[in-house]
């Protein structure tokens, strides 16, 4: 009988050799995965804009005259810095000129008129006192007092006239002066002139209503920059003018500028296969931030909408559905667990339940095979 167990176990043992071979070569290997462990921090909940948004200024004008004709005058260049009220450009205007010195004429023959006919209604005004202090005193008779008075009221009333026509002469003056302003271009307010349309001896034509005609200069305030970007009409009622913001400019990467929402508009924009959108007006909390940016730049907004410090977080890419997360265990098993997400943004989420600072939350959730029950091991590099 001993004999027949050793020759069993003899014929046993190589073949359960065998067996634990060809399980360890054939065995599923583990996944390599990416790991985060839960850790504590800040973590805070923001929006951010659906499309580029852009840097604008707080003024700027696209001019053009009120006029056409022929440009005659082109007073600065683009780039130029000007002030308000600066001539910029002026067209052919010598027809207006000449009627602003006739009317400028016309005035002058005026007012001096005024002085000579006034002149004489005071000296006939002086003559009927005289005239009634003598019939007083019974030196002359009532038809003499009478024709004095009579010739001092008509006098006094040239004099009215003359004034009136003064009045009209200026008149007329200031409408040259208004026809003539219609030939010219003068800067609004202080700038930097960003474009001219147009070049000495062309043609230029002000925008028919309904038509888009080329501004002749382009004025920009370049002392007073915001950014407009446009938010997800759903997002809209989480925000309010105030909020904290924070601003990123494509042309300048690795900088970014601290703002705050300072206005939101008053309606949705529809525009045709794009998502509807509401207007933000973001400011920089420091305007010297502001100091060299161009007009036009493509920028991105994030809105503070709240913050929480030191609380349990972990990587909101390794978030599946449903708030569920995969674990890497000690034993090497991927599980599955639901967690009670609080705020989150694109990096963090906030973990009020369902973990514990230092478990090993999986990230590389897109990797073939990477599910619960799966055996899985730390990828070089992983954290």
């Amino acid at each position: 009988m001993p004999v027949l167990i050793r020759r069993l176990l003899l014929t046993a043992l190589p073949l359960a050799a065998m067996a634990a071979l060809f399980w360890w070569l054939t065995r599923p290997q583990p996944i390599d995965v990416l790991v985060v462990a839960a850790a504590f921090g800040d973590v805070e909940a923001t929006l951010a804009n659906t499309r580029a948004g852009e840097v604008e200024s707080c003024r700027r004008a696209k001019l053009s005259t009120i006029a056409g004709g022929r440009i005659e005058y082109i007073g600065v260049r683009e780039g130029d810095d000007v002030v308000a009220g600066q001539l910029l450009m002026s067209l052919w205007n010598e027809d207006q000129q000449a009627q602003q010195s006739v009317a400028r004429a016309a005035l002058e023959s005026a007012r001096r008129r005024v002085g000579e006919i006034c002149t004489q209604a005071r000296n006939a005004t002086d003559e009927a006192r005289r005239q009634q202090a003598l019939l007083d005193r019974g030196f002359v008779s009532e038809s003499r007092e009478e024709q004095a008075s009579a010739e001092a009221r008509a006098r006094r009333a040239a004099c009215a006239t003359a004034r009136s026509e003064v009045e009209a002469a200026e008149a007329r003056l200031l409408a040259t002066q208004v026809e003539l302003d219609r030939t010219r271009l003068l800067a609004p307010f202080d700038g930097t002139i960003a474009k001219i349309t147009g070049k000495l001896g062309e043609y230029t034509t002000p925008s028919p209503p309904g038509i888009a005609m080329p501004p002749a200069i382009d004025l920009i305030d370049r002392s007073c920059l915001y950014v407009k970007a446009p938010m997800d009409e759903i997002d809209a009622p989480k925000i309010q003018a105030g909020q904290r913001a924070t601003v990123t400019i494509d042309a300048l990467p690795g900088r970014r500028f601290a703002a705050h929402v300072q206005r939101i508009a008053p309606y949705v924009a529809t525009i045709e296969k794009q998502a509807r959108t509401v207007d933000v007006d973001v400011a920089f909390e420091d305007p010297g931030d502001a100091v060299g940016l161009l007009v036009g730049y493509s920028a991105d907004v994030e809105i503070l909408l709240d913050r929480r410090e030191h609380v349990l977080r972990i990587p909101t890419a390794a978030i599946r559905d449903g708030d569920r997360v995969l674990l890497l265990g000690e034993d090497g098993l991927l599980v599955e667990r639901t967690i009670d997400a609080g705020i989150a943004n694109w990096e963090f989420t906030e973990v009020r339940s369902g973990l514990a600072s230092g478990e090993q939350v999986v990230t590389s959730l897109e990797r073939e095979g990477v599910s619960a029950g799966a055996h899985a091991r730390i990828e070089a590099g992983s954290h």
